[in-house]
């Protein structure tokens, strides 16, 4: 199993990125996929998720409506649309996926992805 992340980049505050995750060797339809981000110095934290189809999101109070989560099934693929991005968000982004059920709890997730670094200067 590999989730591959990309979109990651140096931005500035107040601009948009695209964060993407590309799932092989699993069924990806049977996946919830999330987001976590872990700055320097900090825990790990959840960033916004979806269970196996996107009629249900979530999302951790700091980025609800600045960030929008989807998939595409038929790409085995999670996005992660970003924008209004502050300096805060600087983090590497990392997706995971669950077997069945979407969770806030990382521990609970089956397989990683190698994280994507973005960056907000001010």
């Amino acid at each position: 199993v590999q989730l591959q992340a990309s979109g990651g980049g140096l931005v500035q505050a107040g601009d948009s990125l695209r964060l993407s995750c590309t799932a092989s060797g699993l069924a990806f339809i049977a996946y919830a996929m999330a987001w976590f981000r872990q700055a320097p110095g900090k825990e790990r934290e959840f960033v916004s998720g979806l269970g196996l189809s996107s009629s249900r999101t979530y999302y951790a109070d700091s980025v609800k409506g600045r960030f929008t989560v989807s998939r595409d099934n038929a790409k085995n693929t999670v996005y992660l649309q970003m924008n209004s991005l502050k300096p805060e968000d600087t983090a590497v982004y990392y997706c995971a996926a669950r077997f069945s059920k979407m969770s806030i709890d990382d521990r609970l997730y089956d397989y990683w992805g190698q994280g994507t670094q973005v960056t907000v200067s001010s």
